[in-house]
């Protein structure tokens, strides 16, 4: 396994965030857009759960995008998440950036215009969706470690770090390292598989972002991870919480 095939195994569940989307539409979503898409494993799930059902796939990186099989109902694109999609070819019902990835937009200008970019791709009654992390622990420094087992019988342990963390400039810096066992016997180490510097957007901002690109309505929905509220317990020797506060996952949804 390499690290993309780590990082769908681990940190993708794409088969749950199709059911949320879907949720979060309310009718009967035929056409998704997986914007910041990665190996597209999103845009895969949905055209393998919804019958007749079809996904654009866009990311910068061309050779990532083009990992896996080519899935009927699945159109990739490389490029500008803010161009290389069509407005009027490239129609969706719902539109997700996920995996914490609209914080590769560092500007709110930058933010704007892709949201307008989205308003104008989705067809009426079409959803955008991006999720972020808030609370307190978001400035924080530390690390989340989890396994995974796979079928197998091989553990995956996952390490999600942020590095740095500055609440003056919003700037994080989040790095992903896998380790994977077998028989006890480390087969496979790979040390920042990942490294991300975002501009960890709070949910007001990117609401606000959203009306000014246009939408007319926006709903943030937040829930308390408990694996990643372990950030919270990165305690030292002079600073002990008995009741550590969570790190909440949050997602923006707006309607067209």
């Amino acid at each position: 396994m390499d690290k993309h095939e780590l990082y769908e195994q681990t940190v993708q569940n794409p088969a749950l965030t199709v059911e949320l989307l879907r949720a979060f539409h309310g009718n009967d979503p035929r056409t998704l857009g997986e914007d910041f898409a990665g190996t597209a494993a999103l845009a895969r799930a949905w055209v393998a759960a919804v019958p007749g059902a079809t996904a654009i796939a866009v990311d910068h990186d061309a050779e990532v995008l083009a990992r896996p099989r080519a899935v009927a109902g699945v159109v990739t694109l490389a490029g500008d998440v803010r161009s290389a999609s069509d407005r009027e070819r490239h129609k969706a019902d719902v539109i997700f950036a996920g995996n914490f990835s609209i914080g590769e937009l560092h500007t709110r200008a930058e933010l704007v215009r892709y949201f307008e970019h989205c308003h104008s791709r989705l067809n009426e009654g079409g959803v955008f969706v991006c999720d972020t992390y808030g609370g307190a622990p978001a400035w924080r420094t530390g690390a989340v470690v989890r396994d995974h087992w796979t079928q197998d019988g091989a553990r995956i342990r996952y390490i999600w770090e942020q590095r740095a963390a500055d609440p003056t400039t919003a700037e994080v810096v989040n790095a992903l390292h896998f380790r994977v066992e077998r028989g006890g016997e480390v087969v496979e180490e790979l040390t920042d598989a990942f490294v991300y510097s975002w501009r960890l957007w709070s949910a007001p901002e990117l609401v606000d972002a959203l009306v000014d690109a246009g939408f007319s309505k926006s709903a943030v929905h937040v829930e308390a991870d408990p694996q990643l509220a372990s950030i919270a317990q990165q305690a030292t020797s002079t600073a002990k919480r008995s009741d550590p506060e969570q790190l909440l996952i949050v997602c923006v949804v707006a309607r067209r």
